[in-house]
């Protein structure tokens, strides 16, 4: 049974910096890619970043470039998203999923069919 469990989410001025980690269990790191996207009141889920298990490689969304850092322990089988310049416009429930995306499209949310339960991040102006 895999399961991922989010912490470390909270509550920021604009221009802090915060860490979310996704805990990972009952799967070999190595089978699935590791997302983290991103859903505000009213407005779809949004891929924020994912690595690829293997090679390690790192993919994120236009609008976190260069702020956020996925990166992962492989040895914990947990996964890290560090947030830094946050905007207010990254506030939102932020979820880790894994899975295996197609083509390596993996800012679309139906190709990962593990998810977890999501920690709040608020970023205020």
């Amino acid at each position: 049974q895999v399961q991922l469990v989010e912490s470390g989410g909270g509550s920021v001025q604009a221009g802090g910096s915060l860490r979310v980690s996704c805990a990972a269990s009952g799967y070999t790191y190595a089978n699935y890619w590791m997302g983290w996207f991103r859903q505000a009141p009213g407005k779809e889920r949004e891929g924020v970043a994912a690595i690829s298990p293997l090679s390690g490689r790192t993919y994120y969304g236009d609008s976190v470039k260069g702020r956020f850092t996925i990166s992962q322990d492989n040895a914990k089988n947990t996964r890290y998203l560090q947030m830094n310049s946050l905007k207010p416009e990254d506030t939102a429930l932020y979820y880790c999923a894994a899975g295996t995306p197609l083509g390596g499209n993996w800012w679309i949310p139906e190709n990962f069919a593990y998810w977890g339960q999501g920690t709040q991040v608020t970023v205020s102006s």
